[in-house]
C-alpha cells in the first residue's frame, strides 16, 4: 500500500512538472535552474507543435489525394507525384547550409552574441539567394530543349502539354524557398520550434485550400502544383516578415552585414551536413535498390509495407529534433550537468516509447498487414524482428545524433557515421543473398550498431567528462 501511494505521489509530482513546462510564459534564464527549465519548456512546446504539424500535413494529404486523383486521373496525378519526388531529391541544393546556419545561431545565442547571429543570418540569406537565382537561371537555359513528356513518360495530350509548366512551377517555388527558409533555421537555432511548426501547419492548410479551390475552378495541373507547392512559400514569406521586421528586427538580413568569414563557417559546417545526408541515403535509402536487384520487385513491396508499418515506432522523433538546439545552447554555456541529465532522460524516454510501440507490432504485425493490403505481402517473423531491432537502434541513435550535431563534435561524428553507412551497404548485399529480405535490415542494425552507436556513446561520454573537468578547473581558478 505504501509503495502504491509513493508511486502515485511520484506520478503527481512529475505531472505537475510537465504541466509547468506547457506554459507560454518563458522562465527566468538569469539562473542555471531557470535556463534548464526554459530549455525543457521549449523542447516540450516544439514537440507538441511538431506532432501537430505532422498530423495536419497527414490529414491534408488524406483529403487532397482522392480529390486530386479523381480530378486529374491516374496519369496526370502520377506526373505530379513524380515531379514532387524529383524536387525532393534536389533539396540538396542548399548544400547543407541551412543546418550550418542553425548551428551558427545556436553558438551565437549560447554566447549572447547578437552581432554574430546577424552576420551569419545575412551571409546565409545572400548565399542561398544566389543559389536560388542560379537554379532558376540553369533551369531557364535547359527548359526549352528538354522533352519533359518523355522524361516523365506521359502519353496523353493534356499531360504532355502540362508537364513542362508543372516542372517550372515546382522549380520556381523551390528556388524561392531557399533564401526564405533561413527564417526557419533561425527559429530552430533560438529553440523556437513552436513558432516554426505552427507556420508549417498554416502552409499545409493553405495548400489544401488552394488545391480544393483549383479543382472547383477546374484549373490545370500547373495551377494545382502552384497551390500545393506555393502555399508553404507564401506562409514562409509571412513568417520571414514577422520574424525579421517585428520579433527580431536586428536580425534582418542586410548586404552590408554579409561577411566572408561567416560564410566560410556556414559552408564548412554545411558541407559536413551534406556529407551526412549523402551517407544517410547510402545507408538507409539503398534497401529497396538492393532488394530489387537481388530478389525482385515483390520483395521490395513486402519490405516497404512492413517498413512503413514500423515507422510508427519512430514517434519519439517528435521530441528528439528540438533537443538539437537545446543541447547546443547548454554546451555553449558549459552547462555539462544539464546535458548529461537531459541526455539520460531523452535516451530512457526514446527507448521506452520505442519498446512500447514495437511490441504490439511484433505480435500483431502480420495480422495488420493482412487486413491492410492483403495476405500476399504479409512479412515474415524474421523481417518483423529485424525491423523491431532497427527501430530501437534508431530510437537510441536519434538522440545521440542531435547531441553530436553540435560544434566540434559534428566532424567527428561524420567519420564513423560514414563508415557505418558504407559498411551497412556492403552487408546489405551479402545478407540479402544469404538470409533474404530480413538481411538488409540486419545489415543496417549491425553496421550502425557497431560502427556508429558505440563510438557515438564513447565520444559523448568523453566530451562530457572533459567538459565537466574543464568547467570545474575554471570555477576553482576564479575562486
Amino acid at each position: 500500500m505504501n509503495s502504491f501511494v509513493a508511486v502515485l505521489r511520484s506520478f503527481n509530482i512529475h505531472s505537475q512538472k510537465l504541466r509547468s513546462l506547457m506554459s507560454l510564459t518563458p522562465f527566468d534564464v538569469a539562473t542555471p535552474e531557470g535556463r534548464s527549465r526554459e530549455r525543457y519548456r521549449r523542447v516540450m512546446l516544439a514537440t507538441l507543435a511538431s506532432a501537430l504539424a505532422k498530423v495536419v500535413a497527414l490529414l491534408a494529404g488524406l483529403v487532397s489525394v482522392p480529390l486530386a486523383v479523381g480530378y486529374l486521373g491516374a496519369e496526370r496525378y502520377g506526373l505530379w507525384m513524380t515531379i514532387a519526388s524529383v524536387i525532393a531529391i534536389i533539396a540538396f541544393a542548399d548544400l547543407g547550409m541551412g543546418n550550418g546556419l542553425m548551428n551558427a545561431i545556436i553558438e551565437a545565442n549560447g554566447k549572447d552574441d547578437r552581432e554574430a547571429a546577424h552576420r551569419h543570418t545575412s551571409s546565409a540569406f545572400f548565399m542561398l539567394f544566389g543559389i536560388g537565382v542560379a537554379v532558376i537561371a540553369l533551369f531557364s537555359t535547359v527548359y526549352a530543349i528538354v522533352p519533359w513528356s518523355k522524361v516523365f513518360n506521359v502519353t496523353s495530350e493534356l499531360a504532355t502539354k502540362e508537364s513542362g509548366p508543372a516542372v517550372a512551377v515546382f522549380v520556381a517555388c523551390f528556388a524561392c524557398s531557399l533564401p526564405l527558409g533561413v527564417v526557419q533555421r533561425v527559429q530552430m537555432g533560438y529553440q523556437e520550434g513552436l513558432q516554426s511548426n505552427l507556420w508549417q501547419c498554416a502552409g499545409s492548410i493553405l495548400g489544401l485550400g488552394g488545391v480544393i479551390l483549383g479543382i472547383y475552378l477546374e484549373a490545370g495541373l500547373p495551377w494545382l502544383v502552384l497551390a500545393m507547392a506555393g502555399a508553404p512559400v507564401i506562409v514562409t514569406c509571412f513568417n520571414w516578415i514577422v520574424q525579421f521586421c517585428w520579433s527580431r528586427p536586428w536580425l534582418l538580413p542586410r548586404w552590408k552585414s554579409f561577411e566572408w568569414n561567416a560564410s566560410q563557417k556556414i559552408i564548412a559546417a554545411g558541407s559536413v551536413f551534406l556529407l551526412l545526408q549523402v551517407f544517410t541515403l547510402i545507408g538507409n535509402a539503398s534497401d529497396g535498390l538492393v532488394l530489387a536487384q537481388i530478389m525482385g520487385p515483390r520483395a521490395v513491396a513486402q519490405y516497404t509495407i512492413a517498413q512503413k508499418l514500423f515507422s510508427i515506432a519512430l514517434v519519439a522523433q517528435f521530441f528528439i529534433a528540438p533537443l538539437w538546439p537545446a543541447f547546443g545552447d547548454a554546451l555553449e554555456r558549459s552547462d555539462y550537468t544539464w546535458v548529461r541529465h537531459a541526455l539520460r532522460r531523452a535516451l530512457v524516454l526514446s527507448l521506452g516509447i520505442g519498446i512500447l510501440a514495437v511490441l504490439p507490432l511484433l505480435v500483431f504485425g502480420k495480422w495488420i498487414v493482412a487486413v491492410w493490403v492483403g495476405p500476399e505481402l504479409v512479412p515474415s517473423s524474421g523481417l518483423l524482428a529485424a525491423l523491431a531491432g532497427w527501430m530501437l537502434l534508431a530510437s537510441y541513435g536519434g538522440v545521440m545524433s542531435v547531441l553530436l550535431n553540435n560544434g566540434k563534435l559534428l566532424r567527428k561524428q561524420a567519420v564513423f557515421y560514414g563508415a557505418a553507412s558504407l559498411t551497412a551497404l556492403v552487408l546489405k548485399i551479402v545478407l540479402a543473398w544469404t538470409i533474404g529480405i530480413p538481411g538488409v535490415v540486419w545489415a543496417t542494425v549491425i553496421g550502425y550498431g557497431i560502427i556508429y552507436i558505440i563510438p557515438a556513446a564513447l565520444l559523448a561520454r568523453s566530451m562530457l567528462k572533459e567538459g565537466s573537468m574543464r568547467r570545474h578547473d575554471e570555477l576553482v581558478s576564479r575562486a
